[in-house]
């Protein structure tokens, strides 16, 4: 069968484009959004909890209609998207007296998951205000933690769903590009990391870390129904040495190209990232290759 192209580890060949073909046809006056629905329906496209994987599907059929293999019907309507016009978080006021202590005498930190919470604006916050890179909305799976020390933030960590191609990791873990497109999700990337520039705490970074990684699979199979079964994240090398990973046990698996998602100009056009990975299982490889169907 001849492929027509392959998005999100869907393949679509020839007879593929046809069955769209005749479900248009068929339903005539249908939404792109109800036409969606039903080929998700027809192909069994859900996520890993059951729902369609609607938006991703309509974004498909508009790459088969801009490559000329299918007309959709018109937009009817284009509904509200907040992503589009999200404005940056509001700055916040709160108590900024240094805290300078060795790490045993903290008081005993509470690590929440604020994610739909009522503390989320204020975690985005300080990623706006404080982390280099600033505040970004996570997209798919993610979780968002704001950690506290007597009710006093001190630190934040977002975990978001992990990149798609990351040679070193993939080399690492030994899987195949099928085995990787169907278990993909059993991975989180530790997208920002922050200790407030007023906390000044020997060795904190590491014992968060270690904190985390004790936690967050069950958290996330408690959100999303799967647990995970490894770990990454990316240090900027000409900004950091990652040296609070290397204390928490995490492994250095190489660098980045530098190139993004450019891939098809082979030229670097962003620093160079060192990738950190850790396992969070001790037969890790043999849970992520094993063989899945796309979710």
């Amino acid at each position: 069968m001849e492929t027509i192209l392959t998005y999100r580890g869907k393949t679509v060949t020839v007879e593929d484009v046809a069955f769209i073909r005749s479900l248009m046809a068929d339903h005539p006056g249908e939404s792109r959004r109800k036409l969606s629905r039903r080929l998700c329906r027809a192909w069994g496209w859900v996520q890993q909890n059951g729902e369609l994987r609607d938006q991703v599907c309509r974004s498909l059929m508009l790459d088969l209609e801009r490559a000329g293999h299918i007309v959709l019907p018109p937009k009817k309507f284009t509904p509200h998207n907040p992503l589009a016009v999200r404005k940056s978080p509001e700055p916040c006021v709160i108590d900024q007296t240094p805290i300078n202590r060795p790490l045993s005498r903290l008081p005993k930190l509470d690590v929440r998951q604020v994610r739909r919470g009522p503390l989320e604006g204020l975690f985005n916050s300080f990623i706006e205000q404080h982390h280099y890179l600033g505040y970004s909305q996570p997209v798919g799976e993610h979780l968002k933690y704001l950690v506290l020390a007597h009710e006093r933030p001190i630190a934040c960590f977002t975990w978001s769903s992990a990149p798609r191609h990351i040679g070193s990791r993939d080399r690492f873990i030994g899987w195949t590009a099928g085995q990787r497109r169907g278990n993909l999700r059993l991975l989180a990337y530790n997208s920002r990391f922050l200790i407030l520039p007023w906390v000044s705490v020997p060795h904190l970074a590491s014992h968060l870390l270690s904190k985390m990684t004790r936690r967050i699979s069950s958290d996330w199979y408690r959100v999303y129904g799967h647990p995970l079964y490894f770990l990454e994240t990316f240090v900027d090398t000409e900004r950091f040495r990652g040296t609070c990973y290397l204390a928490a046990n995490w492994i250095r698996l190489g660098l980045t190209t530098g190139r993004g998602k450019c891939e098809h100009t082979m030229k670097p056009n962003r620093s160079i990232k060192a990738v950190w990975g850790y396992p969070l299982h001790k037969r890790f490889r043999e849970k992520l290759c094993r063989e899945s169907l796309p979710q």
